[in-house]
């Protein structure tokens, strides 16, 4: 027996998540460039990266352009730790982003410094650059954080209510679960749902029809699935068998294989 090819593409319950939309991220790139053109001004007023010899005019043209190209990489950190570790905090983000960008940055900080003219920073300088780097790429992200809009949960949409019209033919007791899956016995069917099964005299084409709307389908002539119910999918001797979450076992023809496997169901 062959061993099926991954299970689910996908859960069938996605997860509320974190997410920017086109106007949250055009936002955000406003407010942090606006933000680092204000830090670098301030740097260039301190005179960091050993720049307090130098007159006050050519500390700001300095510091405010690489202030402002460093933290457009600074959010492409940011973006990165996001993908690479999706599970943490929007300020763990951030320091892994600062983490991510600061010897770059210090590289190309240490280079633009000793093109201004009589400038005389040698590779003996670097690591110093690399280390004032360290401690800016992680405030500044850290900072970032602190005056962005926090992206909007979003999530998925839920499904669809149930008809009234099939609810009103299940037993008191299933009417406010989810339904599952519709199995056919005989002349009645079986509604597997996640407060317990029951029979009801109902063709299969009628309760189909009053499933419209549901993120469900047949996969058998004698099942209809819905897809928050499946748990497994698995194949063998050329035939799909969804198990799903209570333990069933609803075999996939051949008919309807192919429109699952269109939608990323086995």
């Amino acid at each position: 027996m062959r061993q099926m090819t991954p299970p689910l593409r996908r859960s069938p319950a996605a997860p509320i998540h974190e997410a920017w939309t086109a106007a949250d991220f055009r936002r955000v790139v406003v407010i942090t460039v606006g933000l680092a053109a204000a830090v670098g001004a301030f740097l260039g007023f301190a005179g960091a990266f050993g720049l307090t010899d130098y007159p006050l005019g050519i500390r700001f043209s300095f510091m405010v352009p690489v202030a402002v190209l460093t933290s457009i990489i600074g959010l492409g950190g940011f973006l990165l730790a996001r993908q690479l570790a999706p599970g943490l905090s929007r300020w763990l983000h951030a320091v892994l982003g600062g983490l991510l960008i600061f010897a770059p940055i210090g590289v190309i900080v240490w280079f633009a410094a000793g093109l201004i003219p009589g400038a005389d920073i040698g590779p003996s300088a670097l690591p110093g650059y690399i280390g004032t780097s360290l401690v800016v790429s992680v405030a500044m992200s850290l900072l970032s954080v602190a005056v962005n809009p926090v992206p909007q949960d979003r999530a998925q949409p839920g499904p669809a209510p149930v008809p009234s019209r099939f609810l009103e033919r299940l037993p008191v007791r299933l009417r406010g679960a989810e339904i599952w899956a519709v199995e056919a016995e005989d002349h009645y069917l079986r509604v597997h749902t996640s407060a317990g099964h029951d029979l009801i005299l109902l063709r299969m084409a009628d309760a189909i029809a009053e499933l419209e709307g549901q993120e469900g389908m047949q996969v058998h002539r004698s099942w209809w699935v819905a897809r928050a119910a499946i748990a497994d999918a698995r194949r063998g001797d050329g035939r799909a068998t969804l198990t799903l979450k209570d333990g069933s076992e609803a075999p996939v023809s051949r008919t309807y294989a192919a429109e699952l496997r269109r939608r990323g169901w086995i």
